[in-house]
């Protein structure tokens, strides 16, 4: 008889805890070999345990899912993980999958689709539901727009726009660079325009979240 894949579970709340952990023990190849309602009880307890599997709740007390997974992943490297969420938020989503999570299930997801999931990532493949795969495909989209963006800007463009995004005035930026002024604004000018913002925050920030 083929092994069953162990799961873990990892969450806080009691009744989706028990829910998952049913779903599990109901699949005749899956087996839940433990239960955890804290970041640090999962990292206590399960590289005692090695599950295959884990089925991490991303907004735990304590340490998040997030960070969790990549604390699990030191320890057990070839764990497999799968995030399951409320939150359809494409920059969780892309920070849980850098961690090293597998895949990613909402909580109102079927029984059906959990165990699909599972399976699926089991076999090497990843596991998204509820038009999260969308959102993760849109959000690297924007990103790759925003690098796209960043990149007609000229070194000097670049330079005044990283130093609007540390918060100095145009005359500390006019200093920093032996620049006047006038110089300053026509360069801001010319980022606004590529980079298609209106202020400095803007700026600033398509500049962090493009780099």
């Amino acid at each position: 008889m083929k092994a069953k894949t162990q799961v873990a579970v990892v969450e806080d709340s009691p009744t989706t805890r028990e829910a998952l952990k049913t779903i599990i023990d109901l699949t005749p190849d899956l087996e839940c070999v433990a239960i955890c309602s804290t970041g640090e009880e999962a990292l206590k307890i399960l590289p005692k345990l090695r599950p295959e599997m884990v089925l991490m709740d991303i907004q735990l007390p304590g340490i998040s899912g997030i960070d969790c997974v990549g604390q699990l992943k030191e320890k057990l490297p070839e764990v497999l993980v799968i995030m399951v969420t409320v939150y359809e938020d494409p920059v969780r989503i892309f920070s849980a999958l850098r961690a090293g999570a597998c895949g990613y299930l909402l909580k109102r997801s079927s029984p059906e689709d959990v165990v699909a999931a599972i399976r699926e990532v089991r076999g090497g493949g990843g596991a998204m539901s509820g038009g999260v795969a969308m959102k993760v495909i849109q959000y690297f989209s924007s990103q790759q727009s925003k690098s796209e963006e960043l990149e007609t800007l000229t070194r000097r463009e670049t330079e005044v726009l990283e130093l609007v995004s540390f918060g100095l005035s145009n005359k500390d930026i006019a200093s920093r660079l032996n620049f006047t002024v006038d110089a300053v604004r026509w360069h801001l000018k010319n980022v606004y325009a590529k980079l298609h913002v209106h202020t400095r925050t803007e700026a600033a920030l398509k500049f962090r979240g493009g780099q």
